[in-house]
């Protein structure tokens, strides 16, 4: 097995994986929970078992390296300049998103969230004793993004704060600087706090495009941005536990870790050791995860509008399929699925019970056997 070899297919069971144990003893392919089945780069192995040789594991701060890592790669990456105080070191992303609704506004206010979005979008607001009000997101062409017109419409004097997803899950949707720009105004206008969930800026698929983070679009729509990252997603680390916020107010950090005092944990130094090895190390292994992801992507795209009852648009970032099934008229999909072998993430998760997730972060092998399921599971269901 080489270095950058996403062929292998490491077996997974019987090492407690989430993703894997939900099916276990069955003939059910996991194909649901958004981390990959490749090996992460060797960079990350070798500095855990460097640091893991050391022998101690007591409390640890976030190594100033690795703080120099995160504000050159802003640098770098996306030609933002960032400070060491901006950052703020979680044990997760989801944590984030509840710490900002926590963080902004007071109880009974309105939260405003994207739909189809990632579940905790949803919980996290009602979890912090907010409301939630959902915006559709429209078709533009071969894409969907939020409808801007209704963000606008639906916003009121109990709106304090808008949960944004970008590249956007469910969908893929790599959101440009034309639109970020229409979303600043509109935040700047309404004086609304952002919080941009940003944790697959560096799984950009289609070939032009660019990640842009909101907040680095002006220093006026900085000063009102949350933006959250991590490289778990990426490198496949999500189990070390290590993501960041990014808020260059001064204010709004303050109330952030306020809210977080007594609740959320520090970061592990394991997750740390792993973080800076990534980013440090890790750049050519991701060029070749890309590449991979990216035959996977076009070989899913092509057989899923060959399979009946089935379609599905172009990805533009993420290894998640936002598959429509609305044709195969399903009274009950997740069971379909399982019973043709194929474990998904329901859409009613993400709000649109019309739609699956699927995860193809995976040896193509897997993903080939998946749609072989598919076809017949379906071609049987709606014979042609």
């Amino acid at each position: 097995m080489t270095p950058f070899d996403f062929d292998t297919q490491i077996d997974r069971r019987g090492t407690a994986s989430e993703k894997w144990e939900r099916y276990r003893d069955t003939d059910i392919l996991p194909m649901w929970v958004a981390d990959t089945d490749f090996m992460s780069p060797p960079g990350v192995i070798k500095a855990l078992h460097e640091r893991i040789d050391h022998g101690i594991f007591g409390y640890t701060e976030a190594p100033e390296s690795l703080v120099q890592t995160v504000i050159k790669r802003m640098a770098s990456e996306y030609n933002w300049s960032i400070e060491s105080d901006w950052i703020v070191w979680l044990p997760g992303l989801v944590c984030g998103l509840n710490l900002a609704c926590r963080a902004v506004g007071t109880s009974q206010d309105t939260v405003i969230a994207p739909q189809p979005i990632y579940p905790p979008f949803v919980t996290a607001p009602r979890l912090s004793d907010r409301y939630v009000t959902q915006i559709p997101m429209v078709d533009h062409g071969q894409r969907r993004v939020l409808d801007f017109d209704a963000l606008e419409a639906n916003i009121t004097e109990q709106t304090q704060l808008l949960l944004f997803c970008n590249p956007h899950n469910p969908g893929g949707t790599v959101y440009k600087r034309e639109e970020l720009t229409r979303l600043a105004s509109i935040a700047e206008q309404h004086n609304i706090t952002i919080c941009s969930d940003e944790i697959h800026c560096d799984l950009i698929l289609e070939p032009g495009l660019v990640h842009i983070p909101l907040a680095s679009i002006s220093e006026t729509i900085a000063q009102r941005t949350i933006t959250l990252m991590a490289p778990s997603k990426t490198y496949n680390i999500a189990g070390l536990g290590c993501s960041f916020a990014i808020i260059p107010n001064p204010q709004l950090r303050r109330q952030f870790n306020q809210v977080r005092k007594g609740i959320v944990p520090s970061v592990n130094l394991l997750g740390y050791t792993a973080a800076e090895a990534a980013y440090a190390t890790g750049d050519e292994w991701n060029t070749k995860q890309l590449d991979y992801l990216r035959a996977n992507r076009d070989y899913l795209v092509k057989e899923i509008n060959q399979i009946p009852g089935l379609s599905l648009l172009p990805i533009e970032a993420t290894y998640l399929a936002w598959i429509d099934i609305s044709g195969a008229k399903l009274e009950n999909p997740v069971r379909f699925f399982e019973e043709a072998g194929v474990g998904m993430s329901p859409g009613r998760d993400f709000g649109d019970d019309r739609y699956m997730r699927l995860n193809f972060g995976c040896p193509r092998a897997l993903l080939e056997e998946a749609i072989r399921r598919l076809r017949i599971a379906l071609i049987n269901h709606l014979p042609v």
